[in-house]
């Protein structure tokens, strides 16, 4: 007779996040997570980059980190470096300033990992990157949050803050930021609220954590200030991306630090490198074609932005309050107070729509329940428009509001 299996429901750690349910694929109007517009996947540059590189370079991947070095790939870390300087204005790195990683949550792992110990304080934008706030909160950080406005993190409120920790005698481990396309609200901080950040940072002693995962997709003629790195290298800790601007699925990203800072990164990466096909292809792609890429990625966006827009107005009207994103591939909204989103969450799933509700994307939850985040980028314009209407219907359905959709007034 065959003995039962272990029982590891018993075995499990204390902490174990709960289980995931079986994956049944994409919902018909997809306006969550971090995708990007399928078409714009440049299909047959990308397999002539990855043939050429790999006619080239192939017998390196008998080599962990194809005998580059812990820091990653060379000729990407060029292009990385390249890229910053032209269009971020950080003038100051080369290609040993930079590692790669797998992801900008690699990146996120390996700065907290190096920087929080429980009961350490980080100050954090009020509305921010989800994964950063989870993170930030599974290692025992306690989360002040700042305020933000249309131009991003006030630093009235900040001043008021570091100062009142300095009174209580506490030293934020790091202030986090996303200066430039805000995640969600996709603001840019202007220059001069930059240079009063990194004087206040200064002044208190407390490090910059700055991402930038979506600063290469502002729109065409708006104006992009220089990122926190080029103004002060050694006050700041810089992440990107190239998620947002080639692929989600390259699992390609980097972190540019002081080399005592950056070292210390290095030893916590323990994957023996991030996956050497995808830096070689990136590396390939990027050296030639980043601009032109970038530059026919933002108008496809730019443009599927107005269509959600013009959605958002026709289906919801004064009921939805947006916040115009001056670049990335999201819309933040908010709707009247007696919404809470969160019990539009399975009504949504029902008629195929998911989103991403505002608590999930604020360190206080409930100062966001009437507000959510949708994606532009994935669905099509036609998706977008029918998925938008769909969702105000459900919101009706359970709330009563909007009342009217399209010049309509709807029916219960």
């Amino acid at each position: 007779m065959t003995s039962p299996g272990p029982d590891y429901a018993r075995l499990f750690r204390r902490d174990t996040p709960e289980p995931a349910p079986r994956w049944a694929g994409f919902p018909k109007y997809n306006f969550i997570g971090g995708h990007n517009d399928p078409t714009r996947v440049p299909t047959e540059a990308l397999a002539e980059a990855a043939a050429a590189v790999l006619r080239r370079e192939a017998p390196s991947l008998a080599l962990y980190n194809l005998g580059h070095g812990p820091l990653g790939h060379a000729g990407l870390r060029e292009v990385v470096a390249d890229k910053l300087a032209r269009h971020r204005g950080i003038t100051n790195c080369t290609r040993e300033d930079v590692l790669i990683t797998s992801g900008s949550l690699q990146g996120l792992d390996l700065v907290m990992d190096l920087l929080i110990e429980p009961g350490d304080t980080v100050l954090i934008e009020e509305l921010s990157y989800n994964g950063t706030i989870t993170r930030a909160r599974k290692r025992g950080a306690r989360i002040v949050p700042v305020p933000l406005d249309a131009d991003g993190m006030r630093m009235d409120a900040l001043e008021r803050i570091l100062g009142d920790l300095k009174a209580r005698g506490v030293t934020p481990k790091f202030l986090y930021t996303i200066p430039t396309i805000q995640n969600p609200t996709g603001s840019i901080l202007p220059l001069e609220r930059r240079r009063r950040l990194i004087a206040l940072a200064r002044a208190h002693g407390v490090p910059i954590f700055e991402d930038e995962c979506y600063a290469d997709l502002v729109w065409a003629g708006t104006e992009a200030p220089p990122a926190l790195y080029a103004l002060d290298p050694e006050q700041v800790i810089h992440i990107g991306s190239f998620s947002k601007t080639l692929a989600p699925a390259l699992r390609v990203a980097y972190a540019v630090a002081p080399w005592p800072v950056l070292s210390r990164l290095v030893a916590l990466k323990t994957d023996a490198g991030t996956g050497a096909l995808e830096q070689m292809l990136v590396a390939e792609y990027f050296s030639r074609h980043f601009d032109s890429h970038v530059a026919g990625l933002r108008a496809v966006l730019e443009d599927k932005l107005a269509t959600m827009l013009d959605a958002v107005a026709r289906e919801f009207g004064s009921a939805a309050e947006c916040w115009t994103p001056k670049g990335g591939i999201f819309l933040w909204l908010r709707l009247p107070e007696a919404v809470d989103v969160t019990k539009l969450i399975q009504p949504a799933a029902e008629r195929g729509i998911a989103f991403n509700p505002g608590p999930e994307w604020a360190c206080d939850p409930a100062s966001a329940r009437s507000q959510l985040r949708l994606c532009f980028a994935l669905p099509s314009k036609e998706e977008i428009r029918e998925g938008v209407a769909a969702l105000a219907r459900v919101c009706f359905e359970q709330t009563g509001i909007p009342e009217r959709s399209g010049n309509v007034r709807h029916r219960a």
